[in-house]
């Protein structure tokens, strides 16, 4: 199995080359030259199988260049019981058959820990396979969570030093704390004066920088990226949609072969391509429901073809999606033009130039029958917690809340009834300020862990063990930089002792 860029059909590398480069040398984004197929009878066998080996089958099948037992020590190591108390990847049920995947009993409490603490050895691995004598420089742009659970995979990780650049006030108090607290001797985190598209728009500019790239390269360094833009950290996430609907089917809530459906609240359009990828592998999913908060560029784009980052920003309290530059379309939009690179990057060329672009019609009625978009504000999310509380006393986030009230619109318009899971991806403890305002309206919750308590003592549920351990935890970081000089920082983090 090799990869190529989105944007050009020549130079395919091995997974392990995609993996430790991250983004393709022309700026595009690696695929696999063809997706591998899982049989009925595989995801029958899959069915009394554990997380573990479930990840297992699917990694196997993509990355080639790994031994059997290198994927097993990789997974292994990623999903062990002490960093995912109870198992990964949980389906709960309600009691009106609502059907939460819930992807943020890691470290971090949120759904990025599934695919970020297998990255470090998937990368570590990569390193050694393409033996290029360098030591990897990750660097991350995150709108919340990735940033966190980027630090906390690749904490002291040899062979690696990672930084991270986060919006400043563009996430949420707790994310922050969980960024500005963090240990270890090779992570460093920056806030940015702009919004996440500035900072992911910077970070892109940093890799395709000749000049810093040549520094680095005399330091012993490459670049490389935990963001879902790197193979290796996408690929980990197709892995929980097999294992939602192998969990469905062993409880008897479809039949085998059944289709399902999947609602993912995304920004970047990571995960939702993860599911997207599960079902050209094989799994029964008739349509993917991409959720969107106010920023609803991907709703737009997904109903009519058009694709414009020329918009008001909005700051909402589902900060993770606060995003207008969704990078994972690009692997998307490649797949469904049937790989054609050179549309491909013009569509990418203009977006970049003017701010959006259109596809061709024959595309846009592949979206059209692949997915179903809608978004909702602040207002619907505050409503859709409480909802969810009072009537299940199910405790949700606030990126999830957006995900279940797409859904009901979706439901009440088209009068689906199939079996749908909704993709959960943060513990609510993360967003508790806002969780607590929605449960009790005009509530003032004071700073961030008094808010905790409060969620905690009204509702009866506990506070995650990472979460609590936060507020005792020393703040390291309180570096800022303007958008504009970003690089600077990476280069006095290359020059100094720490890297």
């Amino acid at each position: 199995m090799n990869y190529q860029s989105t944007r050009s059909c020549s130079g395919a590398v091995t997974s392990a080359q995609a993996i430790a480069q991250g983004l393709c040398g022309d700026g595009g984004l690696f695929v696999p030259e063809a997706f591998p197929a899982v049989s009925a009878e595989e995801l029958t066998k899959m069915e009394s199988e554990n997380y573990q080996q479930r990840a297992q089958r699917i990694l196997a099948k993509y990355l080639t260049d790994f031994t059997e037992e290198e994927i097993r020590e990789c997974v292994s190591l990623a999903y062990q019981p002490q960093c995912f108390p109870g198992g990964a990847a949980p389906v709960s049920t309600l009691r009106n058959g609502t059907c939460f995947l819930e992807l943020w009993h890691g470290p971090t409490c949120a759904f990025k820990d599934m695919a970020l603490q297998i990255l470090p050895h998937l990368l570590t691995r990569s390193l050694k396979k393409i033996n290029t004598g360098k030591k990897a420089l990750i660097l991350v742009a995150t709108s919340g969570d990735t940033g966190k659970a980027a630090l906390e995979g690749f904490q002291d990780v040899p062979e690696t030093s990672i930084m991270v650049f986060y919006p400043k006030d563009g996430v949420s108090p707790m994310q922050e704390r969980q960024m500005r607290t963090q240990e270890g001797n090779n992570v460093s985190v920056c806030a940015v004066e702009g919004n996440f598209d500035d900072t992911q728009t910077g970070v892109k500019l940093i890799f395709g920088d000749q000049k810093i790239q040549e520094h680095l390269a005399k330091k012993g360094l490459m670049f490389s990226s935990a963001n879902s833009i790197n193979w290796g950290r996408l690929l980990p996430q197709i892995v929980y949609y097999f294992s939602a609907y192998c969990d469905l089917c062993a409880c008897g809530k479809i039949k085998r072969g059944e289709q399902v459906n999947f609602t993912v609240p995304t920004g970047n359009f990571g995960d939702i391509l993860a599911a997207y990828y599960a079902k050209k592998m094989g799994l029964p999913v008739k349509k993917l429901i991409c959720a969107s908060n106010a920023n609803n560029v991907l709703t737009d784009f997904l109903t009519t073809g058009v694709y414009s980052r020329n918009r008001e920003f909005y700051t909402t309290i589902s900060p993770s999606m606060d995003i207008l530059i969704s990078s994972n379309l690009e692997r998307l939009l490649f797949d469904l033009t049937d790989r054609n690179a050179e549309q491909v990057a013009g569509w990418m060329r203009q977006l970049r130039e003017t701010g959006e672009y259109k596809v061709d019609g024959n595309t846009l009625a592949k979206i059209r029958e692949l997915f179903s978009a809608g978004f909702c504000g602040d207002d619907e999310t505050r409503e859709e917690i409480r909802s969810l509380y009072e009537t299940n006393q199910y405790l949700c986030d606030p990126h999830t809340a957006v995900a279940a009230r797409v859904y009901e619109k979706y439901r009440s318009k088209t009068g689906d009834d199939t079996q749908t899971v909704i993709v959960s991806t943060a513990s609510p403890y993360k967003f508790a300020p806002e969780v607590l305002k929605a449960l009790v309206k005009g509530s003032s919750s004071g700073d961030g862990f008094e808010a905790v308590r409060s969620l905690s003592g009204r509702t009866g549920t506990p506070v995650p063990v990472p979460i609590a351990a936060l507020e005792s935890k020393p703040v390291r970081f309180s570096f800022s930089c303007q958008k504009e000089k970003m690089s600077e920082a990476v280069l006095s983090l290359v020059d100094s002792k720490s890297v």
